[in-house]
């Protein structure tokens, strides 16, 4: 017998991997949490029947939500991430030595526990003890923040469920307001592929380009999401990504990486003209 994690990309277009064992099944508060182990892809993660994150291809997406921003501005020294119970982009931030604080804040502290479990080469960031864990609703946390971070990532899940929230005016208003002067948020922005998610990419860059003076999109190729391609939005009080960059600040800090390069971050911000159109449309 033959088991085969499958996901709907859309009601005509669907995503499956033959999976060799279905490690854990939970079901929290929030979500339905599943971790499988599979012979292409390794171990990886769903919640609600939705793809997380794979141990093959993750790198991808932890490195661009990360390191762009801070290439950007290396002087970002507290950093506040909401989602990212997996741990992926905490181990990238902590990568940096001027880092000085990082606040983790997750909704369902069982994703946290059952990547530390079972995903151990993302999770292994969640240990360093300049990260602090905080299992509570992202927009109150943000809420009534002011001047406190220099950048947020924002980590989440699709915008329904536990991870609406984190859609709306009000909360993009609350990061604004968190920030210090110079600072950066960097959010996951969906697909521009297929309808669904480009209309959820569509609302999020309308109410964040409302806020701050400089909007930026960029693109990475992630195998295992839906169409492959990916959008990262940039949203900043100062920086320029593409066109401020010290690349030479970056590459002397010899950190390693396996997706993102200076030349990456440069081009990462050019993209396709239907996205183009797809951003120009009020939503």
């Amino acid at each position: 017998m033959q088991l085969w994690y499958t996901e709907e990309h859309t009601p005509t277009v669907r995503f499956s991997i033959k999976v060799r064992e279905h490690i854990a099944t939970r079901k929290s508060a929030f979500q339905q949490i599943d971790v499988f182990d599979s012979e292409e892809f390794g171990k990886f993660l769903t919640l609600d029947g939705l793809m997380m994150l794979t141990e093959k291809d993750e790198f991808i997406y932890h490195e661009m939500i990360t390191h762009v921003p801070m290439a950007t501005n290396p002087a970002s020294r507290r950093v506040l991430i909401i989602g990212g119970g997996d741990g992926g982009t905490a181990r990238e931030l902590t990568r940096y030595k001027t880092v000085e604080h990082i606040d983790l804040v997750d909704i369902d502290e069982m994703v946290v526990e059952l990547s530390r479990e079972h995903m151990k080469f993302t999770s292994c960031g969640l240990d360093d003890k300049r990260v602090a864990l905080h299992f509570q609703d992202g927009l109150k946390f943000v809420r009534g923040k002011e001047n406190e971070y220099d950048l947020i990532i924002v980590d989440s899940t699709d915008p329904f469920g536990p991870g609406e929230g984190l859609f709306t005016r009000e909360f993009y208003g609350s990061c604004f307001k968190a920030l210090t002067q110079d600072g950066i948020l960097v959010n996951q922005h969906e697909s521009p592929f297929y309808d669904y998610y480009s209309h959820a990419m569509q609302r999020a860059h309308t109410r964040i380009r409302e806020l701050f003076p400089i909007c930026r999109v960029y693109q990475a190729h992630i195998p295992t999401y839906p169409s492959g391609l990916w959008l990262f939005g940039f949203a900043s009080k100062k920086y320029d990504p593409a066109r401020g960059l010290d690349a030479d600040a970056w590459n002397a800090l010899g950190l390693e990486t396996r997706y993102y390069n200076t030349d990456i971050h440069v081009g990462a911000f050019a993209v396709p003209n239907y996205v183009k159109s797809k951003l120009e449309q009020i939503a």
